[in-house]
């Protein structure tokens, strides 16, 4: 068995493995109930709301990589980001969907500025994700909104923020630094600033970031209603953001388990059981996977194609 393989195999089985864990851990006949009883209209809702960020997504992407030389059209924008989420989702690791994108760019400026637009373009729905919960957190503590943070938890949102502030920072400096490490960091924030926050793509940015996050967090509340449980506002602000997080460890297939794990730890501090967490994370993972799955039709048409 060759290394690649081996990994493959060795994040199917730490996902399946978690989830096991987790099923032993939570009430998971009440887990399965309450999937078996989902209500299929707000699974719709929620099938929505993922449909809509896919395509904002996509356009994010085609903003920024406009900004770095790069012409996509709408609908090659539109069709490539649902191509790499179905890889995404279907493959370890959480970003070969994402290096596929970049390679199939490459074309107009090349392979560094095609990867440079995928990578700030996802970096930019990161920073909305955590804005939205360091702002959920403060409004938590200061405002009533259905939830009372624990230290820990506070600890852990402030920590993720300050990380996600520390990047740029890291950048900046870095740019200041002699030789051919400054040389580059410099060039990146030059290029990360042209693409991210020049006059006239700012608040476009920032209004589809926020969107693609709105989007995520109300389709996961969606997933949530549909199995009989109504997140208050601080916790679809505060904790659903440290789920999906959780996604983004790159040691199971699509955060599998993981996300399983942050939901059933999570969520009771909202009121909730674990049982309840664990069956909102499956829904919103299997929700996600059918989402994505148009991304499948560019895969069938080269293969139809290559056929004829």
């Amino acid at each position: 068995m060759t290394r690649s393989r081996l990994l493959t195999t060795g994040k199917i089985g730490l996902a399946i493995g978690l989830i096991v864990v987790i099923l032993s851990a939570v009430d998971a006949r009440e887990a399965w109930r309450m999937l078996r009883s989902a209500d299929p209209r707000w699974l719709l809702a929620a099938f929505a709301l993922l449909s809509l960020q896919t395509v904002l997504s996509a356009l994010r992407w085609r903003l920024t990589a406009r900004q770095l030389n790069q012409r996509i059209g709408f609908v090659r924008a539109v069709r490539e980001y649902y191509l790499s989420q179905v890889i995404n989702q279907s493959l370890p690791g959480g970003m070969l969907g994402d290096a596929g994108r970049a390679m199939r760019a490459r074309g107009q400026a090349g392979l560094r500025l095609a990867s440079l637009g995928v990578a700030l373009e996802r970096l930019a729905g990161q920073v909305a994700m955590a804005f939205v919960m360091g702002a959920g957190l403060v409004a938590a503590v200061v405002v009533d909104g259905g939830l009372q943070p624990p230290a820990w938890l506070a600890g852990t949102v402030a920590a993720i923020c300050a990380g996600v502030a520390g990047v740029a920072v890291v950048a900046y400096m870095g740019g200041k630094l002699p030789g051919a490490v400054g040389r580059a960091m410099g060039g990146f924030v030059t290029d990360a600033r042209r693409a991210l926050t020049a006059p006239g793509v700012l608040w476009w940015q920032v209004a589809s970031s926020l969107a693609t996050a709105a989007c995520n967090l109300l389709a996961f509340a969606a997933c949530a209603k549909a199995i009989g449980i109504a997140l208050p506002a601080g916790a679809i602000a505060v904790l659903v953001p440290l789920i999906l997080f959780a996604m983004l460890i790159p040691v199971t297939v699509a955060g599998w388990g993981l996300r399983e794990g942050a939901a059933a730890t999570l969520l009771p501090l909202a009121g909730t059981s674990g049982a309840a967490g664990l069956a909102a994370s499956v829904a919103f993972g299997l929700v996600f996977l059918a989402a994505v799955m148009p991304g499948l039709w560019p895969l069938l048409a080269r293969r139809r194609t290559a056929n004829l």
